[in-house]
């Protein structure tokens, strides 16, 4: 099914040129769902089946930055990650392609390959928190300054910019902005000290895919070296995810004791994200963690 003329056509045959460095013949498109920032398709070539997705140009560091994502989180061989094939800018538009990954059914012991896969990936570690270049949490821009100390990289590249946009937004109390700075001085007490542990970065239900032989996919990450248990919070924030992934990864990378008091710390950060990008109806529930802590 094909939803554009020959403009668009024109457009996917250009930029798989450019990506394959030989010419690309497109013979079908099909819509799909880009999220809230992007367009995306699935394109049939005579190269083989690609997923593209693309933007504005002046989001060209965006793609980038994930494609760089990807790759690292590919390198550990812990999950199946799809393939960059190619990223840049064409005239106005910025653009990624991936090699499409064919969805699937989730097979027998599909959580317990997840939570043991993510267990891997996070034993990947490296000296200080953070990563060696910023990139974005969905549309917004995601420092990852290099820091030695985890509670100080999770306040200070975290939760400050965000509470700062969304008070700067008039969408968060200056008292709840306040409260932030409260919480910091009991941060160092509060979270594990624990190595910085490699991290998808945005880890909810709609970024985890089933290939088509059944296994976990992860795709559109917001990568960097955090907290653990950081990843696995969020998880708990939207649902979705069965018992046998958390009891999986346990199993396989025990977590610190009391882990599910320190959810709700974690989750400050995608509840400040949510604020900037959605709205004020994610405020009640920062307000909540901060009274709670």
């Amino acid at each position: 099914m094909n939803f554009w003329g020959d403009e668009q056509f024109s457009f996917f045959e250009s930029i798989l040129f450019s990506a394959l460095g030989q010419p690309v013949d497109v013979i079908e498109t099909q819509f799909l769902s880009g999220g809230d920032i992007n367009t995306a398709a699935q394109v049939f070539s005579s190269e083989g089946v690609f997923f593209i997705k693309w933007n504005h140009a002046d989001r060209k560091d965006m793609f980038e930055t994930e494609a760089r994502g990807l790759d690292l989180l590919r390198q550990t061989d812990a999950l199946h990650i799809p393939q960059v094939v190619g990223f840049g800018q064409e005239l106005d538009k910025s653009y990624l392609i991936l090699d499409y990954i064919d969805p699937g059914t989730p097979d027998k012991k599909y959580w317990e390959a997840l939570g043991q896969a993510l267990a891997v990936l996070h034993s990947h570690t490296q000296p200080k928190f953070g990563l060696s270049f910023s990139n974005y949490i969905g549309s917004l821009p995601q420092a990852n300054t290099l820091t030695a100390s985890g509670s100080d990289f999770f306040f200070e590249q975290r939760l400050l910019p965000q509470a700062g946009m969304a008070l700067y937004k008039g969408l968060l109390p200056k008292q709840a902005y306040d409260a932030l700075f409260r919480l910091q001085a009991r941060l160092p007490d509060l979270l594990p000290n624990e190595r910085p542990a490699l991290l998808h970065g945005d880890l909810w239900s709609g970024n985890v895919m089933v290939t088509e032989g059944g296994q976990p996919a992860l795709i559109d990450p917001a990568t960097y070296y955090g907290f653990r248990e950081a990843e696995l919070a969020f998880t708990k924030l939207f649902g979705g995810f069965a018992q046998r992934f958390y009891d999986a990864y346990d199993e396989a990378f025990p977590l610190e004791e009391n882990f599910n008091e320190r959810v709700a710390i974690y989750n400050l950060y995608p509840l400040l994200v949510h604020v900037n990008l959605f709205g004020s109806g994610y405020v009640s529930g920062v307000e909540r963690v901060l009274n709670q802590f």
